[in-house]
């Protein structure tokens, strides 16, 4: 054994770490999402460098969705897409999506229209090469502890929806739900649609409990489903009718959630 471990130190301990990586769930966690972090910081060196000579621009995005692909299958995800026709669109929409854990960057890239940006908290932006290449994607960046600031820029991108014709895609929870249901949506989004005029399309990911725990340091291969609803329309809607509609797509979107996700107790509000 010594004689091994003096000519052969690097193959004992890959050994030692696959034996861990078999046994050990919660080491197993660990190495996954230590490699997520890593990926997401090298590959983006690329989609920088691809990016620069166009300089900021949404088309950039293209590049950062396929950095993104991969992941799914190195992680033995499956992605079922639902109701790709309520997606067909080639004018301006706020796409809204529940917000459960980092691992939605790689499925919402699954169902990510052209032209369409997400609007993301502004501490992705100083996420080293992963903010850089964000932002040369055209990512919208708000400051959540900032609520005037974080209006005026939603009021100039409902301005820029129809003048540069592309999508938004906003998580109206504000921030990740790890409890199985939905937090209490803000009203951003919806005041966005509402004074764009544009639709708003609800998109729904099930839940990652299957696969993914934080909590229980629990991260296999699984299935997310993505379910696309009907647009809902917002022509001649006005301020007074946003608290009604984020109810209103919320519910639905709670109602589809427990269906998507195999839930049979009903919605917990």
């Amino acid at each position: 054994m010594e004689l091994f471990l003096l000519h052969y130190p690097f193959t004992f301990l890959f050994i030692i770490f696959l034996v861990f990586y078999q046994v050990k769930p919660a080491f197993r966690y660990f190495c996954k999402m230590t490699f997520y972090k890593l990926w997401l910081l090298t590959l983006s060196i690329l989609v920088i460098m691809a990016s620069i000579p166009r300089g900021r621009n949404l088309e950039n995005m293209k590049f950062l969705r396929m950095s993104l692909l991969p992941l799914k299958y190195i992680f033995g995800i499956k992605i079922v897409v639902k109701g790709k026709e309520n997606l067909r669109t080639k004018k301006p929409c706020v796409l809204v999506l529940n917000h459960q854990t980092s691992l939605d960057i790689i499925v919402m890239m699954e169902m990510l229209p052209n032209r369409c940006v997400p609007i993301a908290k502004r501490e992705i932006l100083y996420m080293g090469t992963f903010g850089l290449a964000c932002w040369l994607a055209g990512l919208i960046f708000i400051d959540r502890k900032k609520r005037e600031e974080s209006i005026t820029t939603l009021t100039e991108v409902a301005h820029s929806l129809h003048k540069e014709n592309f999508c938004v895609l906003i998580f109206p929870e504000g921030t990740r739900n790890h409890g199985g249901s939905m937090l209490p949506f803000k009203r951003g989004a919806f005041q966005l649609a509402v004074k764009a005029q544009v639709p708003i399309i609800p998109v729904v990911i099930s839940s990652y409990r299957d696969f993914y725990n934080q909590k229980e340091k629990r991260f296999t291969p699984g299935k997310s489903i993505i379910q696309i609803l009907p647009e809902v329309e917002t022509l001649n809607l006005g301020p007074d009718d946003v608290p009604k509609l984020t109810e209103q797509v919320r519910d639905s979107m709670l109602i589809t959630y427990h269906e998507i996700s195999g839930m049979t107790n009903g919605p917990s509000q």
